[in-house]
């Protein structure tokens, strides 16, 4: 178990938090968010003993381990298999199969197991250093990022295997659909405290949002009152006879809370240049092929048309050809065999995942935005500075003091510069953070051009995408639909189940011979009728608590109304009746969130293993 009490944290005058605490009970996976430099990443240092908190105190049971991603990169190991063993306990050093089943499942085939851990890129290495940590098995994960290096399949399998995790996550993430999937709770770092709350980034969200219009209101009475007030001291303080009226009124004021005006956030708020686009098709391609090593040809006779609007989205495995692609797209490479033919009016923007290497160390944020067109001027690179939240002297800040995540937003910057009629976009969310990323994906649907894009992140291939490009073992397919589409129509062959078990329990969930068509369809609709049996009634508890917590809310809403209304008519008797029934509506709402906790708990293991059967079925009629 992991207590946090009054914990304070700052940089020189940057203050991060200030007297926070916080519990993370057994079972629990904790979402961590807040704005890049807000203190996320800091918190789990803090947790780790990498850093120390400025007061405060970090209670960790005994015995209880913690596990996190090493961003060091140090091997000891010959094979990848090998050192992925290193994580394993000493107990279970010849449990082979648990390292393989997490190895495969983030990307690594049977041949890469025997290769030796140098000879992977950066992003695999960092992926053997999560293995190693997910097969350590501790009461504790910390996962900061999880998803930068991996590709879509792998996400969706690490997906599977923390759903099933039998001890306490805390993750950061920019991706809020992967957040959303698996936490049980939500915490927050927002005006420098700590506010954690059951249920996932929507709901977070929208209670700040509820307490601060809540605040305002209150803050906004609570300022008229006071002027009344003072009003009424001024007009009749020399007046005898309403001296002791006076006199109320000067202790009324000294006794008021004054609250402060909240701060305004800086919110990331752009949207893209769009240049007009007079005719229909923007690219024609046909026939591409490309290799780096001619012996591997990585894309082969590839087609593609795309027009004015389309949403078109990159999606597959790493190192597949995605990033060629789009370089290949935007004229970057040139391709050995086929043809583009581009429309004379189309102009390209392209952000691509190490285009950040090209911004030069010594130039100011502004300088970076003026270099990249001679048309603009101090006053429109300062305007788009403020668009990417360097405003007033952020402005000014070399980028090479920069994190990776405000370079992101620098590049953003410059390719709002010129106003385009097509985006070339490789992983724009990688290093933003999640509110940068709700602004980029509004900015792209709003955008009137046309857009193809790299990216592994669900949220946008379910909200932008309405054509794919799906790079799938060897080939790669034009999947003309929604990405929701994609996936009902079979989605990714081959996905590696997610939760942990033992070679012999996995045997057992295989048909022991070769089924026909017809059993094989029997068996599966016992399987579905099964599942469907048991996750029904749970699910319908899970909506019936819903509404009954929506219902409870409403009414503790009304409440307070109430409470503000008769603290102002200083209405003592309805005062002490509100506030026990404000207190018997909030312990009835804690109780129907753990009832609800408890049911979903339940509802995600019972479908994790019934997915499990599923997915084991069906990969043994191959």
């Amino acid at each position: 178990m992991l207590r946090v009490e009054n914990l304070s944290k700052s940089f020189g005058d940057h203050v991060l938090f200030e007297q926070v605490s916080f519990r993370l009970n057994p079972r629990e996976r904790l979402g961590l968010v807040g704005r890049n430099g807000h203190g996320k990443t800091t918190l789990f240092r803090m947790i780790t003993g990498e850093e120390s908190p400025d007061s405060g105190t970090i209670t960790i049971s005994r015995n209880y381990r913690i596990a996190h991603v090493r961003q060091k990169l140090a091997f000891t190991a010959n094979t990848v298999l090998e050192e992925g063993a290193t994580g394993l306990l000493e107990q279970e050093r010849d449990h082979y199969w648990k390292i393989e089943k997490i190895l495969a499942g983030l990307g690594f085939s049977d041949k890469d197991m025997q290769r030796h851990p140098s000879e992977f890129s950066g992003g695999y290495q960092v992926r053997l250093n999560l293995a190693k940590t997910l097969v350590s098995d501790p009461d504790l994960l910390l996962l900061d990022e999880p998803t930068n290096y991996l590709d879509i399949t792998s996400i969706r399998w690490i997906e599977r295997f923390l759903l099933s995790w039998p001890h306490e996550v805390m993750l950061i993430t920019h991706d809020r659909s992967f957040m959303d999937k698996i936490v049980t709770h939500t915490m927050g770092i927002h005006r420098r405290k700590l506010r954690k709350i059951t249920g996932n980034t929507q709901k977070y969200y929208a209670q700040i949002a509820q307490d601060e219009e809540i605040y305002e209101k209150t803050r906004i009475k609570d300022e008229r009152r006071r002027k009344d007030i003072e009003q009424y001291i001024t007009r009749f303080r020399a007046k005898a006879r309403l001296a002791n009226l006076v006199q109320s009124r000067i202790k009324t004021l000294a006794k008021m809370e004054k609250h402060e005006k909240l701060e305004k956030m800086k919110t990331l708020g752009f949207s893209f240049r769009s240049k007009p686009f007079p005719a229909r098709q923007v690219l024609n391609a046909r026939n591409i092929s490309f290799a780096y090593d001619p012996g591997k040809p990585l894309i082969r006779k590839f087609n593609l048309t795309a027009v004015a609007h389309d949403r078109v989205c990159v999606i597959g495995k790493n190192g597949k050809g995605k990033t060629t692609l789009l370089k290949l797209l935007a004229g970057v490479l040139t391709p050995q065999h086929g043809t583009f033919r581009y429309n004379p009016n189309v102009t390209t923007g392209f952000f691509e995942q190490t285009n950040v290497k090209t911004l030069v160390d010594t130039r100011t944020i502004e300088e970076e935005i003026l270099y990249s067109n001679p048309q603009v001027d101090r006053q429109a690179a300062r305007n788009i500075c403020g668009a990417m939240m360097f405003t007033g002297d952020e402005a000014l800040k070399k980028i090479s003091v920069l994190s990776g995540g405000e370079k992101s937003r620098v590049m953003l910057g410059k390719l709002l510069v010129t106003p385009v009629n097509l985006l070339l976009l490789d992983e724009p969310t990688n290093h933003l953070d999640m509110e940068a990323c709700d602004a980029l994906l509004a900015a792209i649907d709003s955008f009137d051009g046309a857009v193809i894009m790299v990216t592994h992140n669900e949220m946008f291939l379910h909200a932008l995408a309405r054509c794919l490009i799906v790079f799938q073992g060897d080939q790669i397919e034009i999947f003309e639909g929604s990405y929701r589409q994609f996936l009902d129509k079979g989605g990714w062959s081959g996905e590696t189940p997610g939760p942990l078990s033992s070679s012999d329990d996995m045997d057992k969930s295989r048909p022991e011979e070769k089924l026909n068509k017809k059993e094989a369809r029997r068996r599966r609709s016992e399987i579905l009728t099964e599942r469907g049996r048991v996750l029904k009634p749970i699910e319908k508890r899970i909506a019936g608590i819903e509404n009954d917590i929506e219902t409870c809310e409403k009414r503790l809403n009304t409440l307070n109304e109430d409470m503000q209304n008769a603290t102002l008519a200083q209405a003592g008797d309805k005062i002490a009746d509100i506030s026990r029934d404000i207190h018997t509506r909030q312990s009835a709402i804690d109780r129907l969130f753990e009832e609800l906790e408890s049911a979903t708990s339940e509802h995600e293991n019972q479908k994790a293993i019934f997915d499990e059967k599923l997915e084991m079925f069906e990969s043994s009629l191959k």
